[in-house]
């Protein structure tokens, strides 16, 4: 069966979903005649009692909580009243049915069980005797029977979960609505995030290799100006050490812009740069079969070396481990570490990286309790 999430799960789903079905019918029928008297009795100023309000939200939420659970699907947000009732009307027919297959199925797997046993003791009816003709007939008759069951269970799973998009979810319109006003914000984000990392470069700059400079210059102008040769020559040799300190803090800089490993060799070869130059041992699980997209590339490489250069900063860890895989059309970036915990996703970096990611329509969480240990994981779009 390809169901989301695990064949007993969905089963459960089903089951537990032709059981609220029958529910729902009862109650469908109680609201017909408690509309009817409340439009009676109220003079039309009353359309739906309380008690129906509040049921059908009730069995509503049950239904969402039930797709949820079992059926993998999330996509339902806030409705009114009119749109719980649609729901259950549509639901109803389509919760019976599921049920009516779950019993086909089960009385199914019964016949298949017991004539066998019949026919070991003996006892099966005149007609169906165990000749090499009938048992063929059984066996396709019964694998074709279980096919067309299996597949309209499968079909039951897939219209339940657009059953509850349609009638809960947002409105098409909506939908494209929330899209806009998302890469309205995401632009905005990655515009701020372009300009942080600029000052962040600048601030690099001038607090590193200007410096470096400044004093390459100085200790030059004094080797000018020595009057003794060896003097001259230990303010060379001193020059000639801080120039090579320049080109690290040049390098550096340049490594932390964009390594041009990640262009050359790919992400696996750039995550393990992160690795060799980190403060604390880090570990390195990856398993993609091949390169992904270059934007996917580069969010995940800045994930991963901004949070490990958090964890060797600020919390303390003694490890890191990095896992990245493939999960259906995602790509996910997990990094775990043991150290004291507390990251604050709202920080610059944690912040810039969630709009980084945000801007492939990925998202990033941060897990991080106090006392540790913290879990940054990135979710990243990969068709």
């Amino acid at each position: 069966m390809s169901l989301r999430g695990s064949v007993p799960r969905t089963a459960t789903g089903l089951v537990l979903g032709a059981v609220s079905a029958a529910v729902e019918l009862a109650f469908l029928v109680l609201t017909a005649l408690g509309t009817a008297y409340a439009l009676v009795f109220s003079r039309g100023r009353r359309m739906m009692p309380r008690v129906t309000v509040a049921g059908a939200r009730w069995l509503t939420g049950l239904e969402r909580r039930r797709l949820a659970v079992f059926l993998g699907d999330r996509s339902a947000e806030e409705y009114g009243p009119l749109q719980a009732l649609a729901y259950l009307v549509l639901r109803v027919p389509l919760g019976l049915l599921g049920g009516l297959l779950l019993v086909l199925l089960g009385y199914g797997l019964a016949v298949a069980v017991a004539l066998p046993v019949l026919w070991l003791r003996g006892e099966a009816p005149e007609g169906i005797r165990p000749t090499p003709f009938m048992l063929a007939y059984l066996v396709v008759a019964g694998a074709v029977l279980l096919f067309l069951d299996l597949a309209g269970l499968v079909g039951v799973a897939e219209l339940e979960r657009r059953l509850m998009r349609r009638c809960l979810g947002p409105s098409p319109l909506e939908a494209y609505e929330r899209r806009i006003a998302q890469l309205a914000v995401t632009r905005a984000e990655v515009i701020e995030a372009v300009d942080d990392e600029r000052r962040r470069i600048e601030r690099d700059l001038h607090d590193g290799v200007q410096q470096r400079l400044v004093a390459l210059a100085m200790l030059i102008g004094r080797a000018r100006r020595a009057g003794d040769a060896d003097r001259a020559a230990e303010l060379l040799r001193q020059a000639h050490e801080e120039s090579q300190r320049a080109m690290d803090d040049l390098r550096e800089v340049a490594w932390r812009v964009y390594p041009a490993t990640l262009d050359e060799e790919g992400l696996r070869a750039a995550l393990e740069t992160v690795a060799e130059r980190s403060a604390v041992p880090v570990e390195i699980d990856y398993s993609l079969a091949g390169r992904p997209p270059r934007a996917v590339e580069t969010a995940a490489y800045f994930v991963v070396c901004e949070a490990v250069t958090n964890a060797a900063k600020h919390s303390g860890a003694g490890r890191v481990t990095v896992r990245v895989a493939r999960r259906d059309t995602m790509i996910v970036v997990r990094i775990d570490d043991d150290g004291s915990g507390g990251a604050d996703p709202s920080g610059g970096g944690l912040a810039g990286l969630a709009r980084r990611v945000a801007a492939l329509d990925g998202r990033l969480l941060v897990d991080s309790p106090p006392g540790g240990p913290t879990a940054i994981t990135a979710e990243l779009p990969c068709g």
